[in-house]
């Protein structure tokens, strides 16, 4: 499956910016309107985590890539519709953190993201 889909969302350039820690490169492929919603320990499927609209999506992307830790794009797929990826985390003390992510997509920018993540423990 081609990297790009035929609607503009470069899953390469997605991952390149997820690696490298750019916030800004990351929000940009968010439409104005996007929802994202997170599920993890502190934020079960009844109560997930929500923050709407691209500027809080990237407040919150800004404070992740901040963090010292390692951020690798395991695998992306996607379709005119639809993209999913893994991302591995690491801290500087070993703490692995894994997110799960499927994403929703209306002329190549992502409408709704929801992401699984777990940590260490």
């Amino acid at each position: 499956m081609p990297a790009t889909t035929s609607h503009g969302l470069d899953l390469d350039a997605l991952r390149r910016a997820v690696e490298e820690r750019d916030a800004a490169a990351q929000a940009s492929n968010y439409a104005e309107d996007a929802v994202v919603e997170s599920v993890d320990h502190e934020h079960p499927p009844s109560r997930p985590l929500t923050l709407r609209g691209r500027e809080q999506i990237a407040a919150h992307l800004a404070d992740v890539c901040a963090r010292d830790m390692t951020h690798r794009v395991i695998g992306a797929v996607g379709d005119d519709e639809h993209a999913a990826y893994q991302v591995a985390c690491e801290y500087p003390d070993g703490t692995r953190v894994l997110c799960s992510t499927l994403v929703e997509l209306r002329d190549g920018r992502i409408v709704r993201e929801r992401w699984v993540q777990a940590w260490d423990s």
